[in-house]
């Protein structure tokens, strides 16, 4: 597979953005024009990946002229503007946006009278991405009743046990994990929901997904006032793993712009930004004390950073494939890395030197979590297995048998000795770790 997995099996829509009647009064360029062009616009034209040599994720950008080096904006101009005039051109292969409809009418109305109006930045910073300026979107509702499962690729339980959350299609859905009844559904969410974590009291629940290239929004779910969700972050393409901190303070979030951004919480006020990856960082982990924090990445290396600092310390590169999880084993000394390459790696944080690896997987490992020094891992051959850690070897120790997909998944709750999986197919299974037996399965989606 040329790309994650969890970022292509969801189904694709597409969102309209808001629309401001005529008589709303002037048009704001961060409210009602960001989130056109970041839909349509940035996929295209964006840091990435610039056609015409045409930059337009930040306004800075977007006033620079491409290979045309006519102005894309002039203002007061809209008939001027080289953007205005795409949008509207009758020639499909000179019209804006390409391979893709036309913008509705609306749209483009408001986009000329925003030029019109003097094409006027009401942001903070012009060098801003367009996703970073964007409020909180409202996104489409989910299915009142699901026709077939869509694929689960995030799962949590509160701290207290009592619930099981899953990611779903533009929602998160929470369940009875003991007899997988639906208690709650989380709407307004992005189009899929690649990572979800319970903060340590249990009074935030983190969210995190988004629309392959086009967006990535994480959000902070408030248990305790009845889950009233709001936007703490928002980016230019999915994100992907979440972490909280031991103490709960802080939230690391990555995704597909290969950034780390640290959040304070709950607030969402961004600390630091990392930007040490090469590729999408897909897994992230707080050591135990937090002094550390590990990322891994599509770019086939495990790092740990000093997230106080955000100093890169180590890197681990003994992988050659690219990587969808990292974890601390008990004392944080030691990690767990795996992806693709069919192998985990255990390393030390020292230098990051490898200690040995754990075979055995038939395909690639898509999820990894740590409970002290045992290993829970999803894979693609359909298996969850759990193995402990040694000084030089780890024991297998259950492998637990019966999904029929991919499974994409993993939780643990620990007084209640419970592991959920969950996978491709949007099946959830719950089983008792004391024996492996199964506890109970039910499908993740709404009236099925």
């Amino acid at each position: 597979m040329a790309s994650l997995a969890i970022s292509v099996v969801f189904l694709t829509t597409t969102t309209q953005a808001a629309e401001v009647p005529p008589d709303a009064g002037a048009v704001s360029f961060s409210k009602d024009i960001a989130p056109i062009l970041q839909q349509k616009c940035v996929t295209c034209h964006g840091p990435d990946k610039s056609k015409g040599h045409f930059q337009l994720h930040t306004f800075e950008a977007m006033n620079k002229p491409g290979e045309s080096k006519e102005a894309p904006l002039i203002s007061g101009q809209a008939q001027a503007s080289k953007i205005y005039r795409l949008l509207i051109a009758k020639d499909p292969d000179d019209r804006m946006p390409q391979k893709d409809d036309p913008l509705p009418a609306p749209q483009i109305a408001l986009i000329e009278r925003w030029i019109t109006e003097g094409a006027r930045f009401d942001g903070a910073d012009p060098k801003s991405a367009l996703a970073s300026l964007t409020t909180d979107v409202k996104h489409p509702e989910p299915p009142e009743v699901y026709s077939r499962p869509v694929p689960i690729a995030a799962l949590a339980f509160q701290p207290d046990g009592q619930l099981l959350a899953a990611g779903g299609y533009h929602e998160v859905t929470l369940w009875n994990p003991t007899n997988g009844t639906l208690v709650q559904r989380l709407k307004n969410m992005e189009q899929q929901t690649s990572a979800l974590a319970y903060s340590p009291d249990g009074q935030w629940l983190a969210t995190a997904g988004g629309t392959p290239g086009r967006s990535g929004e994480t959000k902070l779910v408030d248990v305790r006032n009845g889950f009233v969700a709001r936007l703490v972050a928002r980016t230019s393409d999915v994100l992907l793993a979440l972490a909280f901190s031991p103490d709960g303070q802080t939230l690391a979030v990555g995704g597909a712009d290969n950034v780390i951004r640290i959040l304070a919480v709950p607030s969402g006020q961004e600390e630091r930004r990392i930007e040490q990856h090469a590729d999408w960082v897909t897994s992230l982990a707080y050591s135990p004390d937090a002094t550390k924090l590990a990322s891994a990445s599509r770019d086939k290396t495990a790092r740990l950073f000093d997230p106080g600092t955000g100093e890169l310390e180590e890197t681990y590169t003994g992988h050659t494939q690219p990587l969808f999880g990292v974890g601390f084993a008990s004392g944080g000394t030691v990690l767990v890395s795996g992806g693709r390459d069919k192998t985990l790696h255990v390393w030390q944080a020292k230098e990051a030197k490898k200690s040995f690896e754990i075979s055995g997987f038939d395909l690639g490992v898509w999820r990894l979590l740590m409970h002290s020094n045992d290993v829970f891992t999803a894979s693609t051959d359909r298996l969850v297995r759990q193995h402990r850690l040694g000084a030089k070897q780890a024991e297998l120790i259950r492998t637990f048998q019966g999904h029929r997909d991919v499974v994409y998944a993993l939780a643990y709750h620990v007084s209640s000795q419970r592991l959920a999986s969950a996978g491709y197919d949007g099946e959830v299974r719950i089983w008792n770790m004391a024996d492996g037996r199964l506890l109970t399965e039910f499908i993740a989606a709404p009236g099925r």
